[in-house]
């Protein structure tokens, strides 16, 4: 029995051991050809047949394959050393960094930036410490300076996603070291041809002058207004204007890119305009890169995108549209106009607050703002500057939408003076007020109602409710009108805003017509601004003012005592200049 077990024991010995000497031998284990999947930019969400790398010759095949897709080539490869594995293939079949909604790794620096001024604090507040507004605090996050690549030159738009400058512009022609010069030696020699690109004709010259005498090369204009207003209709128009050029200038091709329409669309509208331009090239894509792309093949005399708010650049996290595309998208647009010195025009939505999409520091980045202004129900169109860097912002467009597009108002005191009873020369509570608005005047006409035992004491429209009161009270005061138990209807025609001081005269007078029951003449305009005291008191640029109403034919013109004098020696034969000096003398000198 004893013998039997040492038999087992040593029998168990062997078999261990063979098993310790079989488990230090190599096991090979069957491995499968490795399979990547890639997927194209343009097509992200769409499945691509999967591709086998079975030997180096393929695996540099595919690597060639897939830079090219994402449009590198030559040593524009900055991902390669991280897509491959030590065995010669990839350790991921797509990259990061071809995806449009990239985001990169690093510190994020957040502020908090004011939608209404652009102030930025470091912390949240309930309201701006710049402009004491409540609510309009956004946040806003900014990459450190170790996740921008490409040195100084770079710009971070603030939201965790630095864009090299070179993105969409490694075509553009290198500055090298700039050195500080001469303004004598920047100015010696350039005529102002060089200084503008000079827009023909009476609709070039109307957008000219609010752009401050013509286009200015390489500038960044952005142009905003509500849904519907005629931004689109008004580029359309600079564009052909620009590609057909003039006699200083020969035709050039013009890039009109849209994100909203397709190119047929654009197409269908120009030809509703009439225009036929040869040189006025459509281009309908969202993809900043590729627009730039396609400008630089082009190389157009001027670049149109429409909207800003559309666009994207695919190294920046957030969609299109949004707070960091949209500051994004613009400045890459900024070095693009300042390296290339083409001018490029951008169309910006409006909010519901009147305000351009995005915080106003993208008012900041550009050049030129224009808005374009107009009633829901009107045909007019204001194209006012609000931001110019290459002129006055006192400049003002006035426009009226036609079948044909938008044409230049050649009156434009015609739009806001009612048409006047034809059976009768007078009428009663109506008065014409001499405003400006930039340097162009306006006649407007002031209505005023005075119904006694009325059930509304007060009602204004489009006057300033504390300057109505304010000239109500003084009629009553200085004047002596017993307007207490009437109720006071002030209306100024076809829905301008009076807001000019200069409109007080033509209100009192308008008062005063309707409670006396006496009306005004036609052709009486009225200037002046009233004081508390019931003086007549004069304001800036009445010979421009007077002189307005000369070429449209009034005859006579109450103004200030104290510049009648001056008014007169401007030798208008036309005109009766009529000077007070407070409201009696309205009074006597109107109604008598």
């Amino acid at each position: 029995m004893l013998m039997a077990n040492m038999k087992c024991i040593r029998c168990f010995r062997a078999h261990s051991l063979l098993l310790l000497r079989s488990s230090s031998s190599p096991v090979t284990i069957p491995v499968s050809p490795v399979r990547v999947r890639y997927r194209r930019l343009s097509s992200i969400f769409e499945p691509v047949s999967d591709q086998t790398v079975n030997s180096t010759s393929d695996d540099a095949t595919e690597r060639q394959r897939i830079s090219n897709d994402a449009g590198f080539s030559g040593e524009d490869k900055p991902e390669e050393k991280s897509r491959k594995s030590s065995s010669g293939g990839f350790t991921r079949g797509w990259d990061p960094g071809e995806v449009v909604m990239n985001k990169k790794k690093g510190k994020v620096k957040t502020s908090w930036v004011c939608e209404s001024c652009g102030h930025s604090e470091g912390q949240w507040w309930g309201s701006c410490r710049a402009c004491n507004k409540v609510g309009t605090m956004r946040r806003f996050s900014e990459a450190s300076p170790s996740r921008v690549s490409g040195g100084g030159g770079n710009y971070s738009g603030g939201s965790g996603s630095g864009v090299s400058e070179s993105s969409g512009l490694s075509w553009l022609p290198e500055q090298g070291v700039v050195q500080p010069l001469k303004l004598s030696s920047v100015i010696d020699g350039i005529t102002q041809q060089q200084w503008r690109i000079s827009l023909p004709g009476l609709f070039g010259n109307e957008v000219g002058r609010v752009l401050g005498g013509g286009l200015a090369p390489g500038s960044l204009i952005l142009i905003g207004g509500d849904p519907g207003i005629g931004k689109s209709t008004l580029l359309l128009q600079i564009a052909s204007i620009i590609a057909e050029g003039n006699d200083l200038a020969q035709p050039a091709p013009v890039l009109y890119v849209s994100g909203e329409e397709s190119v047929d669309q654009i197409g269908s509208r120009a030809d509703r305009m009439k225009i036929e331009t040869d040189e006025l090239y459509l281009f309908s894509s969202s993809d900043l890169q590729d627009i730039l792309r396609k400008a630089h093949r082009l190389s157009p005399r001027a670049l149109i995108i429409d909207s800003i708010q559309t666009v994207y650049l695919k190294e920046v996290t957030g969609s299109a549209g949004g707070l960091t595309q949209v500051k994004e998208c613009t400045s890459t647009l900024l070095r693009f106009a300042k390296k290339s010195n083409v001018p490029v025009f951008l169309v910006g939505h409006v909010t519901k607050a009147g305000d351009i999409a995005g915080p106003r520091v993208l008012e900041h980045i550009v050049d030129v703002v224009l808005y374009m202004e107009g009633e829901e129900h009107s045909a007019y169109r204001l194209l006012r500057s609000v931001k110019n860097r290459f002129g006055s912002t006192d400049e003002l467009g006035v426009f009226e939408m036609a079948q044909s597009g938008l044409e230049v108002v050649s009156n434009p005191s015609g739009i806001y003076l009612s048409q006047q009873n034809l059976d009768s020369d007078v009428l009663a509570g109506l008065a014409v007020a001499v405003v400006m608005d930039g340097s162009r005047s306006f006649l407007i006409e002031v209505q005023a109602l005075c119904a006694p035992g009325s059930t509304v004491s007060r009602h204004v429209n489009g006057v300033q409710a504390s300057r109505a009161d304010m000239i109500i009270a003084v009629l009553m005061k200085q004047a002596g009108l017993k307007i207490q138990e009437s109720g006071i209807f002030l209306n100024v025609a076809n829905g301008m805003a009076l807001s000019e001081t200069a409109g007080d005269l033509a209100i009192a007078a308008a008062i005063c017509s309707s409670f006396l029951e006496f009306p005004i003449p036609n052709g009486v305009a009225f200037i002046g601004e009233i004081g508390l005291g019931g003086e007549v008191r004069t304001v800036p640029r009445m010979e421009k003012r007077v002189s307005t109403v000369a070429k449209l034919g009034f005859t006579k013109c109450v103004v200030p005592k104290s510049v009648e004098k001056s008014l007169k020696a401007l030798d208008l034969k036309d005109v009766e200049i009529i000077g007070c000096k407070n409201l009696k003398d309205l009074i006597n000198a109107v109604f008598r």
